[in-house]
């Protein structure tokens, strides 16, 4: 359990999800280092959280895709004497469409910052936690995660790593009293639909969560020490659904959903 001393690192804060932990967890009382490439968005949201919950903020403008900037980063906030306590691994983004049509240059990308930055930002923060005996990691990656998806192949893959990694790292870091969990959201309204390059429609729009409860499940679980978490009941039944039926009527399914 952190305490409002607690210093929070959240990735990926200039919106969606990020953007909401930041909110939930200033209002815990928290200290927050707040992350993305977008500065504008980050000052704007630090503005905000410090002269409504009267917390400490810390801005710093990271192109996390390169691992220099990762290490670069944990060197300044160590230089600071800023210890971070919770590590929230929400950077990430999406692409849909068909696998061979996708541009290389934008499939690479997103495996780069949705594997390798996600990778090492549990690294290098990891490390100093293993050191202090105490933290916490949460990591965000998707229902689909548990399923292979038309048009998502190389997300749906990528936010498979996430659960596998994070599930793996729960047993491992707990010998040392931190604690990994991952959380796997559905469809959420965060922008990511349009920002994956999807065309929304009313199918979609009907099954997508407000962002406040999925970071809300994401941080009770992590508090409780969970191993992973899915948000919302009809995602959790979903999942459900997955093992009860065939693969492949299932995945036509999701298929289906995901595709309009």
């Amino acid at each position: 359990m952190t305490t409002p001393q607690s210093t929070v690192l959240i990735t990926g804060a200039s919106s969606g999800f990020g953007e909401e932990f930041a909110k939930q967890y200033a209002k815990r009382g928290h200290r927050l280092v707040l992350v993305a490439r977008r500065l504008d968005r980050l000052e704007a949201l630090a503005v905000t959280l410090r002269e409504q919950y009267k917390v400490d903020v810390l801005v710093e403008q990271v192109d996390l895709s390169n691992i220099a900037a990762i290490t670069d980063l944990h060197a300044r906030l160590t230089e600071q004497s800023v210890e971070v306590d919770v590590l929230i691994n929400n950077a990430g983004h999406g692409l849909q469409g068909p696998f061979l049509d996708s541009p290389l240059d934008a499939t690479m990308s997103m495996i780069q910052l949705d594997i390798a930055s996600l990778t090492a930002m549990t690294q290098v923060f990891g490390q100093d936690m293993r050191t202090r005996k105490r933290g916490q990691i949460l990591q965000i990656a998707s229902i689909l995660a548990y399923q292979g998806v038309e048009n998502y192949a190389v997300y749906s893959a990528a936010k498979s790593y996430v659960l596998r990694f994070g599930e793996a790292l729960h047993r491992e870091f707990k010998r040392d009293n931190v604690t990994v969990t991952t959380l796997c959201p559905g469809l959420s309204d965060t922008g990511f639909v349009s920002n994956a390059g999807q065309r929304m429609t009313p199918m979609l729009r009907s099954i997508m969560m407000p962002a406040p409860p999925v970071v809300r499940a994401g941080i009770q679980a992590l508090d409780a020490g969970r191993i992973s978490v899915v948000a919302g009941l009809a995602n959790k039944m979903n999942v459900v659904l997955m093992w009860a039926t065939p693969r492949r009527i299932h995945q036509a399914l999701l298929s289906k959903i995901m595709n309009g």
